[in-house]
């Protein structure tokens, strides 16, 4: 479960990176809502796997582009 600034900073996704940790985190989430070979989930399971800034950005910008709510919902189901 994510707590407090962790939640907060994956919400605001102001960062320029989101930990490993966390990304593989909302990959899992995101493989229940939009399914395993989602382009989102399978950047976020990358980047989370490599940890390479390139993916990381990648996954980032591709995670901003999916819907508000299927975003929402990932991030819930880390906090729940």
């Amino acid at each position: 479960m994510v707590k407090g600034s962790n939640l907060r900073r994956i919400i605001e996704m102001d960062e320029a990176t989101i930990d490993r940790e966390a990304m593989g985190r909302l990959a899992k989430a995101l493989a229940f809502i939009c399914g395993a070979d989602h382009p989102t989930t399978v950047a976020l399971k990358a980047a989370s796997e490599s940890g390479a800034e390139r993916d990381i950005k990648n996954a980032r910008a591709i995670f901003l582009r999916l819907k508000q709510s299927d975003r929402r919902a990932a991030l819930a189901m880390l906090d729940g």
